[in-house]
């Protein structure tokens, strides 16, 4: 077979961006004639990344396109036919094969918006219809949703650590998973909070502002550093950066302020200096003093080099004069967590004769690994200030009471009766039957969603170390319906 890695990969038909046994499971529910019995499955993570105490939601755009063109090709269904059992067989029968020519996504999607404030176990996406399309969709809707989520998640704790007038700019293309690891980190990351990218393939697609210098390589292709700078400046008179540290730091500094007055007499500034080797602190103090002095103090100094949110919250209290931030491989690749975590649950079933819901559960050893049944809804509600107090989830099958209390799910001695009559239903519709009824906001506006909703938490949750914890619970009958189902499906063992 020749080798087209990419060319071969990103084909108009991604449907096959799933695991086998998506696939097998879907047969066996054609088998049986369970493949249009109405079901309902969420997709959530149990616990917010990097130890914080938060996520922000990202990813559905990828995950909107990827299910309008949910179809079969027939390079697919060839490949499927040509798979085999354990003992040679074809692993699925051409009438399924068949089904799966005919498949047309039909079912109801509701989803939390890009760039919303979200914690664990709220459902980021609810999914409701035919059994065999809802269980199908599980691998790509979780591939897709987990790592945005993540990475958006990162730079906004970055956001929080360089505080609001400090530009961040993503570096971290050739340290990314891959091509497509690549754009979609650098879109993630614009939403959470990034400024421009260094990614122009991402800035052609995303309308991100794109951001670069030069490497040391184009410092040592000229005889000296002042000559690489000078012939860097003719280049671009108006959108200069210097590098500075392929020798010397401070002499770099220098050697850069000698072309920013030559650049000033033709009537042009320099845009920056930048910093990537070093006692990042101390050289930029010492910069800058040299910037200033020199009639240069609207010259920016960026600064890369490894950077995290921990390691730009230690600089900032030790005095740094950085204004320009970049963060390359611990942002791309959420260096310390490498995934979210997400998981795609089972909550509800209509019964076989269609009377009603059979609600489903997955117990565990693990009270936080037990999932919640119903097909669930989150509710948000708002203190006087217009600011988040709690979120409560609960089950849109069953009435609501008129005096709400939401309960830990964790705990269930600590219970909150519900007092703000403002709240804000967090899951809104994206498809009705198949069809997409909602029109998704642009990437710029769902970024300044993230940063007002970040902005809004208390700082005692924003914070890194420690984090408080947000408050989120289960409205009390459906924490009651939970218990009693447990209690239903666990073994009762004699002592």
């Amino acid at each position: 077979m020749t080798e087209q890695p990419l060319s071969a990969l990103y084909r108009p038909s991604l449907t096959l961006l799933t695991d086998l046994y998506q696939l097998t499971m879907a047969y066996g529910y054609w088998r049986q004639g369970m493949q249009d019995r109405e079901a309902v499955f969420h997709l959530y993570f149990r616990k917010a990344p990097f130890q914080g105490g938060y996520a922000v939601a990202a990813g559905l755009a990828y995950a909107v396109d990827w299910l309008e063109n949910l179809r079969f090709s027939a390079d697919d269904l060839t490949y499927l036919g040509s798979l085999r059992g354990s003992r040679g067989g074809q692993l699925f029968e051409q009438g399924f094969l068949d089904y799966l020519r005919d498949l047309r996504f039909t079912c109801d999607v509701d989803a939390v918006a890009e760039g919303t404030v979200v914690f664990g176990n709220e459902p980021l996406i609810r999914v409701q219809g035919p059994l065999l399309q809802a269980q199908l969709v599980e691998t790509a809707l979780l591939t897709l949703v987990n790592f945005q989520t993540l990475i958006a998640t990162k730079a906004a704790r970055i956001r929080e650590a360089v505080g609001p007038t400090d530009q961040i700019l993503e570096f971290g293309l050739r340290r990314a998973q891959g091509f497509d690891g690549g754009l979609s980190a650098t879109r993630a990351a614009y939403l959470g909070g990034a400024d421009g990218t260094s990614n122009v393939l991402a800035g052609q697609q995303f309308g991100i502002p794109v951001r670069g210098t030069h490497a040391h390589s184009w410092v040592m292709a000229f005889d000296g550093e002042e000559e690489a700078f000078e012939k860097y400046a003719d280049a671009f008179p108006d959108d200069s950066v210097f590098l500075v540290d392929t020798y010397d730091t401070l002499e770099g500094v220098r050697n850069a302020i000698k072309v920013a007055q030559r650049l000033r007499e033709r009537g042009s500034e320099l845009g920056g200096i930048r910093l990537d080797s070093g006692d990042l602190t101390y050289l930029s103090v010492q910069a800058r003093k040299l910037l200033d002095e020199a009639g240069f103090p609207k010259v920016r100094i960026v600064a890369s080099n490894d950077l995290d949110e921990q390691l730009v919250t230690a600089l900032k209290l030790e005095g740094a004069r950085i204004d320009t931030w970049g963060i390359g491989t611990k942002l791309v690749t959420a260096y310390d967590q490498p995934a979210l975590g997400g998981v795609y649950k089972l909550a509800a079933m209509k019964k076989a004769d269609n009377s009603g819901w059979d609600f489903t559960i997955k117990l565990s050893e693990q009270l936080a690994k037990t999932s919640i049944p119903g097909i669930l809804q989150v509710r948000r509600f708002f203190g006087e200030n217009g600011k988040p107090v709690a979120d409560m989830l609960y089950n849109t099958a069953e009435p609501l009471p008129e005096q709400l209390t939401i309960v830990d799910p964790l705990d269930p001695t600590r219970r909150r009766p519900v007092q703000s009559a403002q709240y804000r239903e967090l899951l809104e519709p994206v498809f009705r039957q198949g069809k997409r009824v909602l029109e998704l906001p642009s990437l710029n506006e769902s970024r300044q969603k993230a940063r007002q909703e970040v902005t809004a938490l208390d700082p005692s949750i924003r914070r890194f170390l420690n984090p408080h914890t947000y408050p989120v619970g289960l409205e009390r009958g459906l924490h009651e319906f939970r218990t009693q189902l447990i209690l239903e499906k666990r073994p009762q063992r004699p002592a």
